[in-house]
């Protein structure tokens, strides 16, 4: 039997070790020694689990206050024993004979082992009585040279048949359902139970048929259940509900080991200082703050401690592929820094989720490419199916204002040509405002003032864009395809000691074309001189390093979208370690919140030093397209469609006695050339309209100015005089207007004479008003 030293030894080696899940399978007589040093150590606390078979469980109903209390939230199994009237008559029976043979011994109680060898003894009685044979004939053991007295032992020779009769035996015992499968005893199914307070409590049960169940009876029997969420509230370790992780980083054990790359370059990922005077140590950077606040965030702490993977003079020991060995091979529990995620690595190291941008990108210089001094750099403001929209809409309004103002507008009447002529100078000069045709209809006022709003938030986007072209910087990359360097044979540069070198080799790039830098200064200089002058074209990194060069340099260099997949960097640990899952859990966690942007600023933002880039933009970025003036094209389209609508439905409703005299035998196009001749007429309505607005015109002319007294001017005519004249010259039919009135007199002079009137009058009164003057 173990002492408490050695338990106490052995339980210490289980601290040690991460896993918090512990199977305990021993007699109850030094399990419960156990658990009362396991409570003394500290192991019975939250984060633990325990649990214990058959022969442990069973003692619990007779084990004393103390063991229950040091066993506090331990789960266990045992075999389930149906409670049937049976047994309790059994049960009673046994205590008074055990109490009478034993009268020292008190609360003793049957437990399934006895049961068990009740029912065994039962099933060997009903197989003897099987074999039927009163013959139990026998031999003597063949042991020679044995003196160990065995040598006087006999065999049944009816051994073997009572054997299979026995293994043959089922029936209902004490203990329940009997059966012998290989000489093992099988139970039918398992009670779990749960230690609390001071004695234990069934939490559910197992059954071969249906796994973990919360009843026996249970009818959800159509799937087989291994989950916690078939049983009943488990309370663990700790007397908590929460269900133990299962394993822990030992606070007692030795700290992580975790090795970081030493650079020369790109410092802020991951930066080596030392301190002489103490001879120790600091790794600092982008990728190590990040490794801190995923550890900090996890729900256990984990102690670590930074190792450089250095040389004696303090220099890289060796590639990244070298640092990753020393993981594989167990000097290093985990490797932190700028490490990418690859196939082949993978194969010897775990790795978690990146937690950088994936990808690898190309960096090329910029140079200006404006349009300015271009011969067509006045139509680059506006994309080609928007200066369509806009020709196809002046039209449309022409062709608009043209029905609308035709049968009662002079300006809109006349030869064909000269109607064509007039409604297209109307509608384009509204673009300049220049129109000098008076619209006479409301409807035709509705749709110029709609189109004149359209053109004027037209003009006035075609205007500031077009400024933007002209004076806007607009930077474009020199170089936008890998393809271009390859056939032109240019240098590219990537960085020193990186994976990136066979990815380019495998490209198609020749050896003589690869140039490496090891800093952000070099690969500047090298940007700068050129193919031509010994330099390099391009660059490839991957994109966290390409967005650090760009924070410093963005005026000269841009970065093209990544060109070859990469997974981004990651945090390093052994095969098979069982950090890589959290820590990658963690790293989703720092992630959606403010922690990661906090540290991108910390160690990218300020090294900036060149203003933001969005004073700089493509033509494309300037240029306006249909996209944006949909809605101007709808609205006026749909007021200029309405206009037409109700001007249709008026003409109608006017010409509605024409149109039921028709002659039913008539064609569809004969009506239509007798509506046209009918719109094509003018407006008797509006022409007589506009003669009484003639004759109150004249009339207001003639009587602005009396004649003076003192002048010898000869007299003005009176308002009566005046009317005789206009009566003289006759008014104009209904059916024409006065810009047609040649039609009354075969000399075509009718309107002539009208305005010579006017014009005489306003000469008279002009003459009048210069004499009083002088």
């Amino acid at each position: 039997m173990a002492t408490d030293k050695q338990i106490d030894a052995e339980l210490d080696e289980l601290m040690k070790m991460p896993t918090r899940v512990f199977i305990v399978h021993m007699l109850p007589s030094l399990g419960s020694r156990l658990f009362s040093r396991a409570n003394a150590m500290g192991m019975m606390e939250k984060g633990f689990a325990w649990i214990v078979t058959n022969d442990m469980t069973s003692f619990f109903s007779s084990s004393n206050y103390s063991v229950i209390d040091s066993m506090q939230g331990v789960l266990g199994l045992k075999t389930y024993v149906p409670n049937t009237e049976q047994l309790e008559n059994f049960r009673g029976r046994w205590q008074r004979k055990f109490q009478q043979d034993n009268p020292t011994l008190l609360n003793v109680k049957l437990d399934v082992f006895g049961l068990w060898a009740y029912d065994a003894a039962w099933a060997l009685a009903t197989a003897v009585e099987k074999v039927q044979t009163t013959n139990f004939s026998s031999r003597k053991m063949n042991i020679s040279g044995s003196s160990t007295g065995l040598e006087r032992l006999e065999i049944s020779q009816s051994g073997p048949e009572l054997a299979r009769e026995l293994s043959a035996r089922r029936f209902t015992g004490l203990s329940g359902d009997f059966s012998l499968i290989n000489g093992q005893l099988q139970s039918s199914s398992f009670q779990v139970v749960n230690v609390n307070d001071n004695g234990e409590r069934g939490v559910g049960y197992w059954t071969p048929q249906n796994g973990l169940v919360r009843n026996l009876n249970s009818k959800n029997t159509s799937r087989y259940a291994t989950s916690n969420d078939s049983l009943g509230t488990i309370i663990w370790p700790g007397d908590t509900t929460s269900i133990p992780q299962g394993w822990q980083i030992p606070m007692s054990g030795i700290k992580l080991k975790v090795l970081v790359p030493v650079k020369n370059s790109f410092k802020e990922f991951v930066n080596v200082s030392y301190d002489h005077s103490t001879n120790t140590s600091n790794a600092t950077g982008y990728c190590i703050d990040v490794f801190k606040a995923v550890i900090e965030s996890l729900p256990y702490p984990v102690p670590y401690e930074f190792y450089p993977f250095e040389n004696s003079h303090h220099q890289s020991a060796g590639t990244y592929n070298d640092l990753l060995d020393q993981v594989f091979l167990g000097n290093y529990d985990a490797a932190v820094g700028d490490i990418t995620i690859r196939a082949n690595r993978s194969l010897y190291v775990d790795f978690t989720l990146p937690y950088t941008e994936s990808g690898i990108s190309m960096i090329v210089p910029i140079k200006d490419k404006s349009d300015a001094k271009s011969t067509w750099v006045f139509l680059k403001p506006l994309t080609w199916d928007l200066w369509v929209a806009i020709g196809c809409f002046f039209v449309f309004i022409g062709f608009v204002v043209w029905v609308l103002e035709h049968r009662i507008n002079k300006d809109f009447r006349g030869p064909p040509l000269h109607q064509i002529g007039t409604s297209f100078w109307f509608s384009f000069s509204t673009m300049v405002f220049a129109q000098r045709e008076r619209v006479r209809t409301n409807l035709a006022r509705f749709v110029v003032i709609v189109w004149c709003f359209v053109v004027l938030i037209l003009t006035q986007s075609y205007t500031a864009s077009f400024s933007s072209i002209l004076t806007v910087q607009q930077l474009q990359p020199v170089i936008t395809d890998v393809n271009m360097l390859l056939k032109n044979g240019d240098n590219v540069g990537y960085q020193a000691g990186s994976f990136i070198h066979w990815i380019l080799k495998e490209t198609g790039f020749q050896e003589a074309n690869l140039w490496t830098y090891e800093s952000p200064e070099e690969l500047d200089e090298l940007l700068q001189n050129g193919n031509e002058k010994h330099g390099i074209s391009a660059a490839f990194d991957e994109t966290p390093y390409m967005k650090l060069f760009l924070a410093i340099y963005c005026s000269k260099y841009t970065m093209v979208e990544p060109t070859f997949k990469a997974d981004g960097f990651s945090f390093v640990f052994q095969k098979g370690s069982i950090l890589t899952r959290d820590v990658s859990r963690a790293i989703t966690s720092v992630h959606e919140g403010t922690e990661m942007e906090k540290i991108e600023n910390k160690w990218f933002k300020n090294k900036a030093t060149c203003s933001d880039s969005s004073t700089t933009s493509s033509s494309n970025s300037l240029t306006l397209s249909l996209d944006s003036f949909w809605g101007l094209f709808i609205v006026a389209g749909v007021a200029s469609s309405l206009a037409i609508l109700i001007c249709a439905a008026m003409f109608f409703h006017e010409h509605r006695h024409t149109l039921r005299s028709f002659d039913p035998e008539a064609s569809f196009w004969s009506r239509i050339r007798v509506l046209l001749r009918l719109y094509d007429q003018r407006d008797p309505n509006w022409d007589t309209y506009n003669g009484r607005q003639l004759q109150d015109s004249v009339h207001g002319i003639i009587g602005a100015v009396e004649p003076s007294p003192s002048t010898n001017s000869p007299p003005r005519p009176s308002s009566t005089e005046s009317h005789i004249v206009i009566e003289e010259l006759g008014t104009p039919p209904a059916d024409t207007e006065l810009g047609d009135l040649n039609e009354l007199n075969p000399n075509g002079q009718a309107t002539q004479e009208i305005e010579n009137a006017l014009d005489l009058t306003s000469q008279s009164e002009e003459r009048s008003i210069t004499h009083n003057l002088a």
